[in-house]
């Protein structure tokens, strides 16, 4: 096909991929569904709830981009992207819609095998009411399997799951794994009313809920949710906004840009750190948690932070700043020799105020903020966080070098980073420039082969196939995974 916008970028990726010892697998790439022809088959398949459900965050946002911004200020709204899918290149816009001719052209992308996530169904899991929300998913589901049904060699399209409660997601995961779907992405940060606010104006609630991050402090026991993925088999992946009313910050009435930078980051770490801190990691050792399109520089800072805090806020650290650990006498002893008169009355009156052993709170009154995670030493964090974790990580983002720097993080470690693509988004104006971007790192000496085979291969494959071997079963890498489980064993 003769197409002007064609590039000659696909002989470069797939010349890079000529020259590596491995397959490339692309964790998450982005599939474009076409309005008519899906919301046709959710019809039939789900009927008008499911219909209704997918439509609901593309009317509001439509309705928000088309609002002036004097309207957008006067309610607060965030101003939403008002052109989001690629268009110059008419091939790859294509190629992000028809599973067969991105099957047929991966290989000129210098990719062997790519896991596909939602355009317009990433906001599936959020649809606020309960039955549309759940017909829709299921719906959607439906449609993806048998939309890709026909490439599973090259491609697989991500399930999406609804969050609101532990039933509806355990639900949706048993018809997920009976339609052959192998990735899955879970709904987070659901927003929920706040109770006290509820009572005083229900309508209110709805403007300013809190967000709930599923690991800690939630409504609800969602064990039965983890349980259930490590059953079958599956690595649940977040892939949620952080932008709006609802995070408070990054809602500018009048800057997209100011809204998107950072809004996946932080949704992710909102997550990552109720997982740990949740004791989701120490109760499922063995489960496997992606946090994609936030790139690795959050991570690596909260990782660096989450070690800190237990050094200094763990319950024998606590002892250093304990009440009742203060010497006040001697404290009113400083300021008679140091402070002005005034100021040392009054706290040698306070020192013989203030009865001994007044410590009214302790850590056995639940401030042991570390007490979920089983933590009795670093290196129990330090496994958690890097043997559990993994983070999806763009082409041209420039700090993906530091998941790689053992000697900038703590421990000496690595942390386990994902290949994403984006293709599909209006961020990858070329599809065959994203591999030879990727590759950069490698040619300006800032990682080296054996990091650049973790990003595009080892690390995937341990996050999608450690606890379901057959994942790759039937694919264009079967061989090669089983190469290296062998290698490992």
């Amino acid at each position: 096909m003769n197409d002007e916008n064609a590039t000659g970028n696909g002989s470069a990726a797939a010349a890079i991929r000529a020259g590596l010892e491995h397959p490339v697998i692309d964790s998450d790439g982005h599939w474009i569904e076409y309005g008519p022809h899906i919301t046709r088959a959710m019809a039939r398949i789900g009927g008008d709830a499911a219909v209704e459900g997918y439509l609901h965050f593309g009317r509001r946002i439509t309705e928000t981009v088309f609002l002036a911004t004097a309207d957008r200020r006067h309610r607060r709204v965030a101003q939403e992207a008002w052109w989001v899918l690629p268009t110059r290149n008419t091939r790859d816009r294509a190629t992000a819609m028809m599973p067969a001719l991105l099957s047929e052209r991966l290989v000129e992308l210098g990719i062997d095998f790519a896991v596909l996530y939602p355009t317009a169904g990433l906001g599936l899991p959020q649809v606020p009411d309960p039955e549309r929300r759940r017909a829709a998913c299921h719906a959607y589901n439906e449609y993806a399997a048998q939309f890709f049904a026909d490439h599973g060699h090259r491609l697989t399209a991500a399930a999406v799951v609804p969050m609101y409660d532990p039933e509806e997601a355990v639900r949706e995961l048993r018809h997920v794994q009976a339609l052959g779907l192998r990735a899955v992405m879970l709904g987070s940060l659901m927003r929920r009313p706040i109770p006290a606010l509820l009572e005083r104006d229900p309508e209110l609630a709805k403007d300013f809920p809190w967000l709930d991050v599923i690991g800690l402090d939630s409504e609800h026991d969602y064990d039965p949710v983890w349980a259930c993925c490590e059953e079958l088999g599956f690595s649940p992946t977040f892939h949620s906004n952080g932008r709006g009313r609802a995070f408070g910050l990054r809602n500018s009435p009048s800057s997209f840009v100011y809204n998107h930078i950072g809004h996946f980051a932080a949704a992710s770490e909102a997550v990552c750190k109720a997982l740990l801190l949740g004791g989701v990691t120490h109760r499922f050792p063995n489960l496997r948690f992606g946090f994609l399109e936030g790139g690795v520089g959050w991570a690596c800072q909260l990782y660096s932070d989450v070690l800190g805090h237990w050094e200094k806020r763990r319950v024998e650290a606590l002892d250093a700043i304990a009440p009742d650990s203060l010497d006040e006498t001697a404290l009113a002893d400083y300021a008679a020799r140091y402070a002005p008169a005034s100021f040392a009355e009054l706290l040698r009156a306070r020192a013989e105020e203030v009865p001994r052993n007044r410590r009214t709170i302790a850590p056995g009154d639940g401030l042991d903020d570390f007490a979920r995670c089983g933590v009795t030493r670093p290196e129990d964090l330090v496994r958690q966080f890097c043997g559990q974790f993994y983070f999806g990580c763009e082409a041209d983002d420039p700090m993906n070098v530091w998941a790689f720097r053992r000697g900038d993080l703590p421990y000496g470690q690595r942390l386990k980073v994902l290949f994403g693509s984006d293709v599909g988004h209006f961020d990858v104006p070329d599809m065959a420039g994203v591999l030879p971007e990727a590759y950069e790192m490698v040619e300006g000496g800032r990682i080296g082969q054996d990091d650049f085979r973790a990003f595009l291969f080892a690390n995937p494959v341990e996050f999608l196939s450690a606890n379901r071997r057959d994942f790759f079963e039937g694919t264009a890498v079967e061989s090669a995974v089983s190469a290296y489980w062998g290698e490992a064993r």
